[in-house]
């Protein structure tokens, strides 16, 4: 059962009386990762790729430590914004290209196609790509050791899904009230960002995950989100490529 969908009248109010209570004090479940996108990279980290970079908000947190970053993003508006934001800053890069381009060499730079990155970023964009064939993207632009950081969402595919949301339903307006004590105006909620619901359950997710990373490590976490850390072995075995299609790797749902 999906709490966002159930046509269950009780469940809908209850739902909607705490879309509002998280209105008044809404965080961003994106940015809440950033920290941990931090701690989880590698200790000697030069260059990072960030897939789906929207506005730059990750990017940003990155240049203060990495001296390379690079961000994509296919939406025309989110890329625009992006770039005029770090134009100029020699130490960023970003490309209006999906993961498939990037990795085709097709999104402008002669370099792209053979481009390592010692980290891959990926913040709620895994769902709207190809899920085998964004995975061993990664991991061919990897160099060995390097590191992908996801933060994913996931849909509500069975009864550990359900509690699961249900947990998160009732810690979001919790920690809204936390990170965001003093209640918002309606002009300082965002909604501009793109957005897309995921199709796939958690237990789907690891699964598949797994097929092509082994030993990728998965975890819901508060926000409706699930991370997904996994690195890439110092020699790495070459497997078959997945061949099915994909889509552009920027999207966000709204909590």
């Amino acid at each position: 059962m999906d709490l966002r969908t159930t046509p269950n009248p009780l469940i809908r109010g209850a739902v909607r009386s705490l879309k509002r209570l998280n209105d008044r004090h809404p965080w961003d479940h994106n940015q809440h990762f950033h920290r941990w996108i931090l701690r989880a990279l590698p200790s000697r980290c030069e260059s990072v790729l960030d897939v789906g970079c929207g506005r730059g908000d990750l990017v940003a947190v990155l240049v203060e430590r990495i001296p390379r970053v690079d961000g994509i993003d296919p939406d025309p508006m989110m890329a625009e914004v992006a770039d005029a934001r770090f134009r100029g800053d020699p130490r960023v890069r970003i490309h209006r290209a999906s993961f498939e381009e990037i990795t085709c060499g097709g999104a402008g730079d002669s370099d792209r196609a053979t481009a390592r990155y010692d980290a891959i970023t990926m913040v709620a964009s895994l769902h709207h790509m190809d899920l085998e064939r964004a995975l061993a993207a990664a991991d061919d632009l990897l160099r060995p050791g390097g590191h992908l950081l996801v933060v994913a969402l996931t849909a509500s595919r069975g009864p550990l899904d359900t509690a699961w949301d249900a947990l998160n339903v009732l810690a979001n307006p919790v920690i809204g009230l936390i990170k965001h004590p003093r209640p918002a105006t309606a002009e300082s909620i965002d909604t501009d960002m793109p957005v897309r619901d995921p199709a796939m359950g958690f237990a789907e997710l690891r699964t598949r995950t797994r097929a092509v990373l082994p030993g990728a490590r998965l975890r819901r976490r508060e926000g409706f989100r699930v991370t997904l850390a996994w690195q890439k072995p110092p020699e790495h075995p070459h497997r078959p490529r997945a061949r099915s299609g994909g889509g552009g790797p920027r999207s966000q749902r709204g909590a």
